[in-house]
């Protein structure tokens, strides 16, 4: 059986022990994929261009390949500042039960392009075929007659356009959504507006806003008769997003910064989450894209966009956030308490300043606030939706205010201020990078669902810890974060709700923060990327309402771990060095026996705009290791070829770029060991990580 099979095995378990507990939780996904060897703007920073809308095209061709009866939806996206319209979204509307809501003419994407009757002949043929289902309809008048207006209460619709001036309005692909979502105020009143025109020769339908399910799949199969009866050979179904429930899956194409944003549908069962996370990986390979990205000098980081994971209900009411009422406080306890959920698998920077910040990262004195938020929920006897959420969402949210930036984000859970798209009683974990498999996203998938199901089944009243400095300090380093996951994996076998050994392989990430790994006499030698927490420069308030920030990317860390090769190994006698600095070494113990760790914070480089404008860079990274019997070591570690030489283009493969980063990393024997070393200021010393700034 091969390893992959193994995984869904895992998952198959996962599924069932949920089942065994009676929980339904379903899980979403937000995967992103990136050209990785492009260096145009639109797949490094900015969310629009061409060749992103060409790819994000055929991608959605080649998923609705798969969806047998899916009505391809070319929907108005979300609106951010500094665009002057909505981005485009792309979309598939299917059945869950796999009966078919579209048989109409296909979407261009999927057939030859051809002829097509002009929009007005579609739009008699639709006004008859609305009648004939028993809704009250009518064409408009010229120069208006390729629109008609429809409802479904048997009242005449208004036709009128002085009277009623929205009947002449733009297509809603090209106004602003100035609200929290786009609105139909046509809609809102009862009256359905379609809109038929033609877009590169292909008859389009603007869809109105529906909100009911059943009234959207009876349009939908008006539709599809009116455009068969006029011989359409294909039809773009655009306009406002269309309705769902349980019953429905609805799975976008978006676009993003630097990233096409997937916007899956969400499924019970992680199994299944898995076999369409593994249906967009082929996909997108096969457009030429790819779940991560190779720097030039070998570091391996994401695509990009992130990857956020979403778990709730089949129904916003039937949301395990909603009708637990316990469980959305306990899960914040519950990562307070264990910061590796929040850091092991998030971006290279964490914080207060990050997209997804903790809520204990905010001013001081805010956890206290929080404390006291959560035990006045806990005393209040089945709290309503609307009093969770406006308890907890002060507390959700980046120092800013902002509730979208938070690493638990309740901004969809019952939220008024965002229209429908607010009341769904989702819980959304932004803090996670994009997972480079889709093995790594739906082990995420399982670990989130899974301590979910245990805060239910055990709600967790335990208080919440005061990290202060040691979230930037301990848990900046991957070696705490894995022996904290460690514990929670722990607790999730305690209440039989353990992951198997497959998922936990890409629940522990380590390879791509690995710099390398060589023996120094009867000692190993490991050093790795770690986690960096970069400030925002200048007016905050400011950049808040911009589309990017402003931040100090310039400080680095990496964690230094040294292990004895045999027993004989006399490890306590090792000392670090950096220039004449003695770095103290922390001890530690996991499984595989002691450790010896600690971590070095430094400038990799002067930023054009950041702090410290007098400080250089401390590139390369050197330091010695001395041993009374074993002799002195440097590592000196360079942020690119140390010869100098230019790199032949982007690394093709992760073991090239390993390769890479490897042969950065130089080691050479000393004659003898660094002398006259003296203690760092206490300003540089901090429980586990020395800062070489103070240098």
């Amino acid at each position: 059986m091969t390893a992959v099979d193994d995984v869904m095995r895992a998952l198959d378990a996962h599924d069932e022990s949920l089942d065994r507990c009676g929980l339904c939780i379903w899980v979403g996904a937000e995967p992103t994929y990136t050209d990785r060897m492009s260096e145009q703007s639109e797949w490094l920073f900015d969310a629009l261009g061409d060749d992103k809308r060409h790819r994000a095209d055929r991608i959605l061709a080649r998923l609705a390949g798969h969806e047998v009866g899916a009505a391809v939806i070319r929907s108005v996206g979300r609106q951010y500042g500094g665009e002057a319209c909505p981005r485009w979204s792309l979309g598939l509307y299917a059945r869950r039960d796999g009966k078919p809501v579209w048989n109409g003419p296909p979407d261009p994407s999927l057939t030859e392009p051809a002829d097509s009757p002009p929009p007005k002949t579609l739009a008699k043929a639709l006004t008859a075929c609305l009648r004939s289902a028993g809704l009250s309809a009518k064409t408009l008048d010229s120069p208006l007659d390729h629109r008609v207006v429809f409802r479904a209460d048997g009242e005449p619709p208004l036709t009128c356009v002085k009277k009623e001036p929205l009947l002449a309005r733009p297509s809603v692909h090209d106004q602003r959504v100035e609200d929290a979502e786009v609105f139909d105020a046509l809609a809102a009143d009862g009256a359905f507006l379609i809109c038929c025109d033609v877009e590169e020769g292909v008859l389009r339908v603007e869809l109105p806003a529906i909100k009911e399910v059943p009234l959207f799949l009876k349009l939908l199969g008006v539709l599809s008769t009116a455009a068969i009866s006029i011989d359409a050979p294909a039809l773009i179904l655009a306009g406002f997003p269309p309705p769902v429930d349980e019953h429905i899956s609805w799975m976008t194409v978006t676009a993003d910064p630097a990233v096409i944003e997937i916007n899956m549908a969400p499924v019970s069962r992680t199994a299944e989450l898995l076999k369409q996370l593994r249906q967009l990986d082929s996909v997108t390979v096969a457009e030429g894209l790819a779940s991560y990205r190779l720097q030039y000098n070998g570091e391996e980081s994401d695509s990009g966009g992130g990857g956020q994971i979403t778990l709730g209900g089949a129904s916003a009411e039937g949301s395990p956030f909603l009708t637990t009422p316990h469980l959305l406080p306990g899960l914040v306890r519950y990562f307070n308490r264990h910061p590796s959920l929040s850091y092991l698998h998030a971006f290279e920077s964490v914080g207060p300043a990050s997209q997804a910040p903790r809520a204990d990262e905010g001013p001081r004195g805010a956890l206290s606030e929080l404390s006291l938020a959560l035990e006045l929920l806990g005393r209040t006897e089945n709290p309503s939706p609307e009093i969770i959420w406006d308890t907890l969402t002060p507390f959700l949210a980046d120092p800013s205010g902002n509730s979208h930036r938070s690493e638990i984000n309740i901004e969809k859970l019952w939220n008024p201020f965002l229209g429908a798209r607010g009341l769904q009683g989702l819980v959304e974990f932004r803090a996670l990078r994009m997972g480079p498999s889709a093995e790594t996203t739906a082990s995420l998938a399982a670990l989130l669902r899974a301590v979910a199901a245990m805060l239910a089944e055990h709600p967790c009243h335990d208080p919440l810890i005061e990290w202060r400095d040691e979230l930037y300090q301990r848990f900046s380093l991957p070696y705490y974060l894995h022996r904290d996951m460690e514990e929670v994996l722990a607790d999730l076998d305690k209440v039989g709700l353990g992951l198997g050994q497959p998922l936990v392989k890409y629940l522990l990430r380590d390879q791509d923060l690995v710099l390398t790994k060589c023996k120094i006499g009867g000692t190993q030698l490991e050093v790795r990327r770690a986690l960096e927490f970069w400030p925002l420069v200048g007016d905050v308030a400011t950049q808040e309402r911009g589309g990017s920030r402003l931040i100090d990317a310039s400080t680095s860390r990496v964690e230094i771990r040294l292990r004895a090769n045999n027993a004989d190994s006399a490890l306590g006698d090792w000392k670090l060095s950096v220039d004449d600095w003695a770095i103290p070494l922390g001890d530690a113990e996991d499984a595989a026996g002691r450790v010896r760790i600690t971590g070095l914070r430094y400038r990799r480089f002067v930023p054009q705009r950041g702090l410290h404008p007098t400080l250089g860079a401390q590139t390369p990274l050197s330091f010695c290791l001395s041993h009374p019997t074993d002799g002195a070591w440097r590592m000196t570690i360079h942020l690119w070829d140390p010869t100098g030489a230019a790199y032949p283009g982007l690394p093709k493969t992760i073991d090239e770029a390993r390769s890479r980063r490897q042969a950065r990393c130089v080691i050479e024997k000393l004659d003898k060991p660094p002398t006259s070393l003296i203690a760092p200021p206490d300003e540089a010393i901090g429980t586990h990580v020395v800062d070489l700034r103070w240098k």
